[in-house]
């Protein structure tokens, strides 16, 4: 049982062995703390590098959020009155990054991120260096076995899922859409209409983690509003 994020970023750190850079997932519905706990997890991890590693390197961040499609792309598939669903992402894109963050050729890889003010991808905003040994990349739907996300899961050592009850979990969302312009009843109808259909689809891939983070310790490492 992982217990504390000490007890996690132990477990992170053994998937790096002999050197080889090891990916690790992080997955969960929409508000379940992915975001935190990725960032959380990291914090902790440059805090104690490998010997002779750059402690700001070896360990890098890469959210699924930077695959998101531009609104221009959503406006003229007709799906941007769904944005967050599995058909307005690039699964293709991030999947090949992911093979090529695990080929580990490259001295420099830039990933794309999401702006959230915009709520648009920015392209090249994440540098992953050649030293970095391990990469925490979080998102909606890693485990998703259909579609080109099927191509995700096979890059990835691990997948750990993040279980937060339901009302703890569309609180943070309605915030969240609030916080970033929309009115309170506009925030809930788009959390009910959009959000929680893509949550119950995710949630039917907890059985495929090797690892499920319940509530209790999701809560214990953090419950900022801005919790992905």
């Amino acid at each position: 049982m992982m217990t504390t994020l000490q007890d996690l970023a132990a477990r992170a750190r053994s998937l790096v062995r002999d050197g080889h850079r090891a990916l690790l997932g992080i997955a969960g519905g929409p508000g379940a703390g992915k975001t935190t706990l990725a960032e959380d997890l990291v914090r902790l991890l440059r805090q104690t590098p490998p010997d002779g590693l750059p402690r700001q390197e070896w360990v890098a961040h890469v959210p699924m959020d930077g695959f998101h499609l531009a609104d221009v792309e959503l406006d003229r598939l007709g799906r941007r009155d769904r944005k967050g669903a599995p058909d307005t992402f690039d699964a293709a894109g991030y999947a090949a990054l992911l093979r090529r963050l695990r080929e580990d050729e490259d001295d420099v890889i830039y990933a794309p991120a999401f702006e959230r003010d915009l709520e648009q991808p920015i392209a090249g905003s994440v540098p992953v260096s050649r030293n970095a040994r391990l990469i925490v990349t979080e998102g909606n739907y890693l485990l998703l076995d259909h579609g080109d996300w099927a191509r995700v899961r096979p890059w990835l050592d691990e997948v750990w899922y993040c279980e937060l009850g339901p009302g703890e979990r569309v609180r943070r969302l309605v915030s969240r859409h609030e916080r970033f312009g929309k009115g309170h009843d506009e925030a809930v109808a788009w959390v009910m209409r959009i959000d929680q259909p893509n949550a119950d689809l995710i949630a039917e891939t907890r059985s495929r983690a090797d690892l499920v983070i319940p509530e209790s310790v999701l809560l214990s490492i953090g419950n900022r509003e801005t919790a992905g």
